[in-house]
Formats: structure tokens, C-alpha cells, sequence
């Protein structure tokens, strides 16, 4: 006996693990965790090359000498890719192919972010302006006070710029290499346009209703590990020479936290290029759709009906043409817009939205001008601090969501609440700031007293008259009193001693303006830092600016699954592209550019082509940089929510009604239902009085048993 229950027990198990049904629900679920990490990998891969992009704006400026209106529009030509196409994709995806045009939309941004990266190798070496320059290749003492254009021996003489120098500046004016960096990004603009709707509705479509908001905070959770290792990144190539490799380390005689210090920033677009790359394979492979989860048959199909299912599927397919599609994109547009709830949630996603990219884009530079930061110190700490504070809130946010079981209402008062709580954060910014650095001729006069405004003229004062300086030269230098000096020539010193980073100007006529007599007067390359009290200021700021991105990302999940839930699930797709399409065109496109525009109308010193032009901005009015930045990033986000407030209304009395519907249709439903069952009961009770009684039958088939028994 114990032989053969061991056989059958073998037998179920053998049978169990050869069963195609139980085998196929295996394979589904495993396909749809395949597709989920594989997207989970392709969303880190493009918020790690999106993010690099901000870290890496301070690097592209300099190195091609834009204004910051001019990069913002670099910046925006990745959302001119999306414009292209989102909205097109976004609809007629839904009807296609959803993997595969992932895969390819992934490939094509690997492409574009390789084209950004080798533009650096299309130009030469970065040249930046300096006096030493001219001094470190000669033991000789050569006075700083005089024009190096000029001769020593004919001071009244200058030269003539040769027919190659000539011919150098016309091709500098001619070639616009920033151009091949605006086309890298809007191509991969392009290319991420399949990847957020069409993933977001494949999951939505195919998984669970209650298991969709908590693998959707899943994706989020994993995709703001690319902004954290792209900030990494971009903090670790700011760090190395812009021709790293080419260039001899010890001959660069600026540092990272000099305003014209290039870092190696193509080096991470190559990096993010190999990673997009890598993602785009796994969905070349994946099913274009999946069973629903939990709808799955016990009983397996037969062999004949599976072809013949696969042959009906594959004749609708070639049914379905494009022109039948786009007829029902027009309607569905609209009756997608003509929902109120959802009109009035995208006016507020376009105010924080533009916020929000003005912040992320220009947050790094402004860290570095406010508090003297370099470029690679402020990438890691928005790598390191804020963007783990926004993934734990965002994760929250999304249990929140599942563990509560929250409603649309509370889903929207919850992400008003939090939104509310970290604007009120970001108005103690206001507070935590540092004064102008004391900068000779620019924010304080040459006998160190405050400037009223900035000209020309100011650069010069009677020290450095008698210098023959440029205005245009920007090669700082720095007292022991802590006044900068725009150039060893502006502050009138006569000779030097040193090579390179170790170069010191002496005799000084313009530090002793400054100087009690007798002390020295002497200046050494590179600007004066800060105050000390500016380091608890940068403290506090980088305390606030953590405890607000927190605060804020608990409701970003809750606000996403109102723009789902608020209309009818047919339009999600279309729904969730058209949100991203509005907010990347109103937000995403002109942001960068408003805010460079006013952030370049507080500059103080440009620098100036070889060729003419106004170039760079190596110095900012620090006071003006923070009111003009954080006052546009709470005038955007303060107007939002009067759109947030009228979102809950709306909300409120959509569900209000709707449950005082169900109320008064539940007693209705039990009259109707208690007047069936008397009906019932009369049908019944009728039946039996016409109808023979069964128990004589009953007692008569009894009482013959008994009888055949005995």
C-alpha cells in the first residue's frame, strides 16, 4: 500500500510539472516580471543620461561659450523630440507592437546620446585665456602690467594678428559645434517617446488592478536611481580635464572651481550610450500582449483551437489599418479634454512642471555661484542627498497608496497636502544665502567699498591706468584682504615669480589702495572663496532643500493615479501621452530658456570670443541670481495650486454625487428585489396547491423497500 501511494504521489507530480496549463501560468507571470525589470532598466538607463545632461550644462557652457539662454535651448530640443511624436506615438502605439517600439525608441536614444559625446572629439583642444600662458613656458619674469599683445621693446607697436590666426577665427565664427549637441538630444528625445506611455499601459493592462499603483511606484522608485547615479557621474567627470588623456595635468593652471574649468563631459554620454544600448535588447524579444492577471483558465486550450485562435488573431491584425485608428484619435482627444478634472490637473501639471525643470536644470549652477561650490561638489551632493530623499518619498508615497487604499479625493488632497508643506520649505530659501564676493571693479570699488552699479569704467582706477589692460580679459587673482581681482593686470602688479598653479604676482599697485601700508602686495591665481558664515548658510540650504524634496514626492504617486483614475480606462494610454506631451511643451521647452534668460541678466563679467561676441558668463550678481531664480520657482508653483484646489472640488462633488446616487438607488434595489421575492413565494405557494405532494410518494417507495427487505 505505502508502494503505490508513493507511485501516485510520483505520478501527480510528474503530472503537475508536465501540465501545459499550470506551465503557461508559470510563463505568463514570469514574461510580465521579465518585462517589468526590463523596463525597470530601460527607465534608469534614460533618467541617468537625462540627468547627466543637467549635471552637464555648467561644462557645455563653457566649453562651447554659450550664454544660458543658448543652453537652456540645448536643453529643450529634448523635449522638441517628444513634441514630434509623442502624441502620435502615444495613440498608435496602443494598437501595435508595444515592446518593439520600446526596443527601438531605446536604440535610438543610445544613438543620440552617442552623437552628443563625439562632438567633443570633433574639435580641437579647450584654450581658455590666461596670462601664465605666455609665462610658463620662460624663467623670465615678465611684468603683468603690460599687454602680452604688445612688445616689450615697443610698448606703442602692436602686433598684427598673422593670416592663419585669420583664418582660425573665421572658421571659429563659421562652426557651430554646439549644433551637433542640440541634434544628440533631440534625438534621444525622440526616442524616449515610446517608452513611458506604452510601458505605463502594458503594465496597467496586464497585471492586477490592486498590484498596477504598487509595481507603477516600483518603476519610479527604480528610475530615480538613474538621476542619483547620473549625478554621480556627472560629479566624477567634472572633476577630470576636459582633455583628459591628451593634455599634460600639470600644465592646466586653473581648478575645478574656476569659472572657466571644463570637465571631461562627454565622457558620461558615452557611458549612458552603452547603457541604452543594453536595454533595448530584452524588448526585441517579449510578447506584444499578455493574459490578465489572475483571468487565467485552469483548463488547457486544445491544439486545433489554438491555431484557429492564432490564425482569427493574426487575420484581425491585418484588419486593423492605420486610417481606422486615427479616425478615433480626434474623439477620444476630445472627450479626453472635456473631462474637468483632467483639464484642470494638466494647467497644474504645466506650472509645476516648468518649476520643476527650471530647479533641476539650473540647481547645480546655482549652488556653485550662491555658495561657491564647484560643479563636481554640487552634482554629488544632489546625487548623494536629494534625489535618495525624492526616491524614499516617492516609494512611500506609492504604500501609502496600497496600504490605506486611498480614493481619488484622498489620493488628491494627499498630493495638495504635500505639495503645500514643501513650497512652504522653499520660501526658507529666501533666508539661507551668502553676499557677493568682493570682486574689484565688479561688486565692491578698488578701496573696498560697496559699488552702486556696474560699468565698464569701474574696471579701471587710477592704479591700473597706466597698465595697457583689456577689460575683456578674465584671469582672477586673489589678495590676502580677500578682494578678487579681474586679472593680474587690473590689479597693477609689475613682475612675478612661479610656474603654473604656483605663479605669484608681487608689487601690486591697486591691492595697496586696499592695504594698510606696509602689509603685503602680493596676489596668487584664482578667486577669493567665501565668507566663513557662507559654509553654515550652505548647510542650512542643503538641510531645507532635502526635507522639501522629501515632503514633496510622498505625493507624487497619489497625484499619478489621479490622472489615471479620473477618466475612463480606455484613455489611459492616450491620457498619459498627452500629459507628458503638454507638459514638455509648455514646460520642458521653454523653461530652460525663461530661466537662462533671467539668470543671464544678472551677470557681471562676460567673456568675449576671439572673434567678437559675448561668450560665457564668468561671474554673477549673487543676491539677484537668488531672488530672480527662487522668486520664478514659487510665482510657478503658488499659481498651480488654485488649479490643485479646484481639482479637489470638482473631485469632491464628481464623487459625492455619485454616492448619493448609489444611496438612493440601494432602496429602490431592495423593493424591487423584495417584491420578486413575494412574487416568488405566490408562484410557489400556487405551484403546490395544483401540484401532487411529494412526501406521499416518498412514503409509498419507503414502505415497498421495507417490504422487499423483510
Amino acid at each position: 500500500m505505502e508502494e503505490s501511494s508513493q507511485d501516485v504521489s510520483q505520478m501527480t507530480s510528474q503530472q503537475a510539472l508536465c501540465d501545459p496549463t499550470e506551465r503557461k501560468s508559470r510563463k505568463r507571470l514570469s514574461t510580465l516580471k521579465m518585462f517589468i525589470i526590463a523596463l525597470s532598466f530601460a527607465y534608469f538607463s534614460k533618467a541617468l543620461t537625462g540627468t547627466y545632461m543637467k549635471s552637464s550644462i555648467t561644462q557645455i557652457e563653457r566649453r562651447f561659450d554659450l550664454s544660458s539662454t543658448r543652453v537652456g535651448l540645448i536643453d529643450g530640443s529634448f523635449e522638441m523630440g517628444n513634441l514630434l511624436f509623442l502624441a502620435v506615438v502615444s495613440h498608435f502605439g496602443a494598437q501595435l507592437h508595444r515592446p518593439r517600439l520600446i526596443a527601438a525608441g531605446c536604440l535610438l536614444m543610445a544613438v543620440g546620446a552617442l552623437l552628443t559625446g563625439l562632438t567633443h572629439f570633433f574639435m580641437g583642444f579647450y584654450k581658455y585665456d590666461t596670462v601664465i600662458q605666455v609665462l610658463q613656458n620662460s624663467n623670465v619674469s615678465i611684468p603683468a602690467c603690460v599687454d602680452p599683445l604688445k612688445t616689450v621693446d615697443m610698448p606703442e607697436i602692436q602686433i598684427e594678428p598673422s593670416v592663419e590666426d585669420s583664418k582660425g577665427c573665421e572658421r571659429e565664427s563659421s562652426s557651430h559645434m554646439w549644433i551637433y549637441v542640440f541634434l544628440g538630444n533631440a534625438l534621444r528625445g525622440i526616442g524616449e517617446t515610446p517608452v513611458t506611455p506604452l510601458g505605463i499601459s502594458y503594465v496597467d493592462d496586464f497585471a492586477k488592478a490592486e498590484n498596477s499603483p504598487f509595481y507603477i511606484a516600483c518603476l519610479q522608485t527604480i528610475t530615480l536611481l538613474g538621476p542619483m547615479f547620473g549625478f554621480l557621474l556627472g560629479s566624477y567627470c567634472a572633476k577630470l580635464y576636459v582633455d583628459i588623456g591628451y593634455v599634460d595635468i600639470e600644465s592646466v593652471t586653473i581648478t575645478p572651481k574656476d569659472s572657466r574649468w571644463v570637465g571631461a563631459w562627454w565622457l558620461g554620454f558615452l557611458v549612458s550610450s552603452s547603457l541604452l544600448l543594453v536595454s533595448s535588447i530584452p524588448f526585441w524579444f517579449l510578447p506584444r500582449s499578455l493574459p490578465k492577471q489572475g483571468h487565467e483558465t485552469d483548463k488547457p486550450t486544445p491544439p486545433s483551437l489554438i491555431l484557429v485562435g492564432a490564425g482569427s488573431a493574426q487575420n484581425s491584425n491585418q484588419t486593423i489599418k492605420l486610417t481606422e485608428i486615427a479616425k478615433g484619435f480626434l474623439p477620444s482627444l476630445k472627450r479626453l479634454l472635456g473631462t474637468p478634472a483632467y483639464f484642470l490637473l494638466l494647467c497644474a501639471s504645466i506650472l509645476k512642471f516648468n518649476s520643476f525643470i527650471g530647479l533641476l536644470t539650473f540647481k547645480a549652477k546655482y549652488m556653485e555661484q550662491q555658495f561657491g561650490q564647484s560643479a563636481s561638489r554640487a552634482n554629488f551632493l544632489i546625487g548623494v542627498l536629494n534625489l535618495p530623499a525624492v526616491a524614499v518619498g516617492i516609494f512611500l508615497g506609492g504604500l501609502l497608496m496600497r496600504r490605506y487604499k486611498l480614493s481619488v479625493v484622498s489620493g488628491a488632497q494627499l498630493s495638495f497636502a504635500t505639495s503645500f508643506m514643501g513650497y512652504l520649505l522653499l520660501l526658507l530659501q529666501f533666508g539661507t544665502k551668502c553676499d557677493n564676493r568682493p570682486v574689484a571693479g565688479l561688486t565692491v570699488s578698488y578701496n573696498g567699498t560697496q559699488s552702486v552699479s556696474y560699468n565698464g569704467e569701474m574696471l579701471f582706477s587710477d592704479c591700473n591706468r597706466d597698465c595697457s589692460c583689456s577689460p575683456d580679459e578674465w584671469d582672477p587673482v586673489c589678495s590676502d584682504s580677500g578682494i578678487t581681482y579681474v586679472s593680474p593686470c587690473m590689479a597693477g602688479c609689475l613682475n612675478s615669480s612661479g610656474r603654473g598653479k604656483n605663479t605669484v604676482f608681487h608689487n601690486c599697485s591697486c591691492v595697496s589702495t586696499s592695504y594698510p601700508p606696509g602689509s603685503s602686495m602680493s596676489v596668487r591665481l584664482g578667486q577669493c572663496p567665501h565668507a566663513k558664515d557662507c559654509s553654515r548658510s550652505f548647510t542650512s540650504y542643503m538641510a531645507v532643500s532635502v526635507l522639501s524634496s522629501f515632503i514633496n514626492s510622498l505625493g507624487a504617486t497619489p497625484g499619478y493615479m489621479v490622472i489615471i483614475r479620473c477618466i475612463t480606462p480606455d484613455l489611459k494610454s492616450l491620457a498619459l501621452g498627452i500629459q507628458t506631451l503638454v507638459t514638455r511643451t509648455l514646460g520642458g521647452i521653454p523653461a530652460p530658456v525663461y530661466f537662462g534668460a533671467l539668470i543671464d541678466s544678472t551677470c557681471l563679467k562676460w567673456s568675449i570670443k576671439k572673434c567678437g561676441g559675448r561668450g560665457a558668463c564668468r561671474i554673477y550678481d549673487s543676491n539677484m541670481y537668488r531672488i530672480v531664480f527662487l522668486g520664478l520657482i514659487t510665482c510657478l508653483s503658488g499659481t498651480s495650486y488654485f488649479f490643485m484646489i479646484a481639482v479637489i472640488v470638482l473631485l469632491k462633488r464628481q464623487f459625492w454625487k455619485a454616492d448619493r446616487e448609489t444611496e438612493l438607488q440601494q432602496p429602490r434595489a431592495a423593493k424591487e428585489s423584495g417584491i420578486m421575492v413575494q412574487l416568488d413565494i405566490q408562484e410557489k405557494s400556487s405551484a403546490g396547491n395544483t401540484s401532487p405532494k411529494p412526501s406521499s410518494d416518498k412514503t409509498d417507495s419507503a414502505g415497498v423497500e421495507k417490504d422487499l427487505e423483510g
